[in-house]
């Protein structure tokens, strides 16, 4: 698995678990308010300072007892042609497992809950159907969002949809759209876009039409909140 980061201690990552995260590199998105540049550089290869998967196996082992979750996030983390192999490793250690997935490949998440290997999962919903052609690289079949929200919320234990806000991708209609799509769901998180921070795209901070004030942001919370079992804003 390429490794592009690699953080020993969490106390907000995985919801009331304390885990390490694991940062795999290379991403199939092209978000310009990415806030892991980075890592987004390629789907099989990214940037930053790599780091052996044996050595994040020993550091679990010496943690047993402290630790008792591993995150997984990205990049996109199901483009690693290893990372069933990877998350069993560290489920026989006896480690919870959260995966942070753009819902890009169905068939991985699949294959992970086929093999019970997924505790919590947080997937990123970043625009209505209609526009993931602005975010993806090449031709992609939007089915596959749609195919990964039903599947996470027929079969994931606990999850959470979230959304970071930033026009163009998000409006008062995408978010009407987005309701429609995760009607039912556990829990929805709203996240305002940050402008503090390295970007794929350092002229989209430029642009202040791309933000959300505060009252902007409670005004799409309540779009969506009647749909949804549970919802937050960051």
């Amino acid at each position: 698995m390429r490794i592009g980061g690699f953080q020993k201690n969490s106390l907000i990552d995985f919801p009331g678990t304390i885990a390490c995260v694991v940062f795999t590199s290379g991403c199939n998105f092209i978000c310009p308010y990415c806030h892991n540049p980075d890592l987004a550089a390629g789907p099989l290869e990214g940037g930053g300072s790599l780091c052996d998967p044996d050595t994040i196996f020993s550091f679990l082992e010496r943690r047993k007892g402290q630790l008792s979750g591993v995150v997984i996030t990205g990049g996109e983390p199901t483009l690693q042609p290893d990372l069933i192999e990877f998350c069993q490793q560290v489920s026989k250690m006896g480690y919870k497992i959260k995966l942070d997935s753009n819902g890009t490949r169905p068939h991985v998440l699949e294959t992970l809950l086929d093999k019970q290997l997924i505790d919590y999962l947080a997937m990123d919903i970043k625009t209505n159907l209609a526009h993931y052609p602005l975010l993806v690289k090449g031709d992609f079949d939007v089915e596959k969002i749609h195919d990964s929200i039903d599947l996470i919320m027929e079969r994931v234990p606990a999850y959470e949809f979230r959304t970071t806000c930033a026009r163009p991708f998000i409006t008062r209609d995408i978010m009407a759209d987005i309701a429609v799509l995760i009607k039912g769901a556990q829990r929805y998180v709203l996240q305002k876009c940050s402008r503090n921070v390295q970007v794929l795209d350092p002229d989209f901070l430029k642009e202040d039409h791309h933000f959300f004030s505060p009252e902007e942001m409670q005004a799409l919370k309540t779009i969506v909140e009647g749909s949804v079992k549970t919802m937050a804003m960051r």
